[in-house]
C-alpha cells in the first residue's frame, strides 16, 4: 500500500474516532442550565473521550504520541540531534554552557572526580621530583642530605602532601625545604591550576542552581486548550497562573503553530512556524499575572487556525502543534526567564471554557481554587465556523475592535 492509501486510510479512522469521542463526550456531560453554574469535567474524565486512538491502542501508541511532539508539555524540547560532526568538539569549546546543560548526577560525578584526579596527578608530580632528588633512599638520622618535600618517601605520602597542600590543611610533618626550587615552582603551579578549577566548578554549580528555569517551574499552564464563542467569534483561550508570591515583569505570551508536510518522496517532512498572537481582555501588552489569567487568540481572517477551525466539530485530527510561550522578567534577580508548553490537536478542546477559580473568602480576601484550574466546562454555545463568522466592525478611530472575555 502507497504512501497515499495509508494516509487516507489514517484519515478515515481518526474521522471514525472522532466522531464516536463527540457522541460520548455528548452523553457524559450534562447541558448546562440557564444562570447555573457550568459543571466541571476533570482530567481524567476527559482524557478518554478525547483520545479514543490512544485508548485502544495502548502505550505504545501513547509513547508514539508523546515522540512525536516537538515540544514536551513540561517545555522540554524532543528534537534529537542526528549526524552531527565534530559534536563532542563544539561542546567542548563552550565549557560553560556543557557544565551548565549537565544533569546534576553528572555534575557531581564530575566535581568529585575533577579533585581526586587532581590530587592524584600532582601526588605523582611530587613522587617524581622525590625520585629525582633522591629522597626516596633509606637515610640514616646522621645523613647531611635535605630533601625536597620531608616524609615524602612513598607514593602514598606524595599523595598525602598533595591533597593537604591543594586544600591548604598542612598538617605540619611534610613541608617544603629551600634545598629544592623546583619544589617551590611545582607548589605555585598547583595552586594557581586548582585554584582555577574551583572557581570554575563552584560558578558552574551557583550558576546552575540561579537559573531563572527553576523559576519558570513556578508558572503553570492549563493542561488543555478551548475554543468557544467570545462575542460572537471563536477564541482560542489558555489559562496561565504564577505560583508565587513574587510577581513577573513584562509579562509576553506568544504562539507558534508549527505545521508538517510530507515531502513528495514522502520520506522527509518540512516544519513550517506561524506566528499565533495571544491577549488577555484588550490589552495585548504585559498583563500583570498577579491572579490566574485567560490569554485568548481571536481566529478570524489572518489567524493561522483558519483553516482548522472553520471544519469545527468535523475536522480531521490535523498534524500540527501550538506552542504557547510566555517570556518575563523574574522580579528579585531581573533575569529573564521562558516558559513554554505544547497543545496537539487532540488537546484543544473544541466547545469547551474554562470555569472561574477566583472567589472571595469570609475574610474578604481574594482566593484562587486550583482545583479547578485544569478542569473545563462545556460552553453553552458552541463557537461558530470561522467562514460563517462577521468580521467584526471596526470602531470610528481606527483601532482594533474592542473585545473583553473574563480573566478568571
Amino acid at each position: 500500500m502507497d504512501s497515499g492509501a495509508r494516509a487516507a486510510t489514517w484519515r478515515r479512522s481518526a474521522v471514525e474516532n472522532r466522531s464516536a469521542s463527540q457522541q460520548a463526550a455528548a452523553k457524559a456531560v450534562t447541558s448546562v442550565r440557564a444562570g447555573s453554574s457550568p459543571p466541571m469535567i476533570s482530567h481524567s474524565h476527559t482524557v478518554p473521550l478525547l483520545s479514543p486512538a490512544a485508548a485502544a491502542g495502548g502505550d505504545g501508541d501513547e509513547e508514539q504520541r508523546r515522540r512525536r511532539r516537538v515540544l514536551s508539555k513540561d517545555g522540554r524540547s524532543n528534537v534529537m540531534m542526528a549526524h552531527v560532526s565534530g559534536r563532542r568538539a563544539l561542546y567542548l569549546r563552550d565549557l560553560w554552557t556543557t557544565f551548565l546543560d549537565m544533569r546534576w548526577r553528572y555534575k557531581f560525578f564530575l566535581f568529585c572526580a575533577t579533585f581526586a584526579g587532581t590530587w592524584f596527578l600532582f601526588g605523582l608530580l611530587w613522587y617524581l621530583l622525590a625520585a629525582t632528588h633522591g629522597d626516596l633512599a633509606d637515610l640514616t638520622a646522621a645523613s647531611e642530605h635535605t630533601p625536597c618535600v620531608t616524609e615524602v618517601r612513598t607514593l602514598t605520602g606524595a599523595f598525602l602532601f598533595s591533597l593537604e597542600s591543594q586544600t591548604t590543611i598542612g598538617y605540619g610533618s611534610r613541608v617544603i625545604t629551600e634545598e629544592c626550587p623546583a619544589a617551590i615552582v611545582l607548589l605555585i603551579f598547583q595552586l594557581v591550576v586548582t585554584m582555577v578549577m574551583e572557581i570554575f566548578i563552584t560558578g558552574t554549580f551557583l550558576a546552575k542552581v540561579a537559573r531563572p528555569k527553576k523559576r519558570g517551574e513556578t508558572v503553570k499552564f492549563s493542561r488543555h486548550a478551548v475554543v468557544s464563542t467570545q462575542e460572537g467569534r471563536p477564541c482560542l483561550m489558555v489559562r496561565v497562573a504564577n505560583m508565587r508570591k513574587s510577581l513577573l515583569l513584562g509579562c509576553q505570551v506568544t504562539g507558534k503553530l508549527l505545521q508538517t508536510w510530507p515531502s513528495e518522496e514522502g520520506a522527509a517532512l518540512r516544519l513550517d512556524q506561524r506566528n499565533v498572537s495571544f491577549r488577555v481582555d484588550t490589552s495585548s501588552d504585559s498583563p500583570f499575572l498577579i491572579i490566574p489569567l485567560t490569554f485568548y487568540h481571536v481566529i478570524d481572517d489572518g489567524s493561522p487556525l483558519r483553516a482548522w477551525a472553520a471544519q469545527g466539530q468535523k475536522c480531521t485530527p490535523a498534524d500540527f502543534e501550538l506552542l504557547v510561550i510566555l517570556s518575563a522578567t523574574v522580579e528579585p534577580t531581573s533575569a529573564t526567564c521562558q516558559v513554554r508548553t505544547s497543545y496537539l490537536p487532540d488537546e484543544i478542546l473544541w466547545g469547551y471554557e474554562f470555569p472561574p477559580v477566583m472567589s472571595l473568602s469570609t475574610s474578604g480576601a481574594y482566593v484562587a481554587n486550583f482545583a479547578f484550574f485544569d478542569k473545563v466546562a462545556k460552553a453553552k454555545r458552541q463557537p461558530a465556523d470561522a467562514e460563517k463568522t462577521p468580521r467584526p466592525e471596526r470602531r470610528r478611530d481606527g483601532g482594533a475592535p474592542s473585545l473583553r472575555i473574563s480573566n478568571v
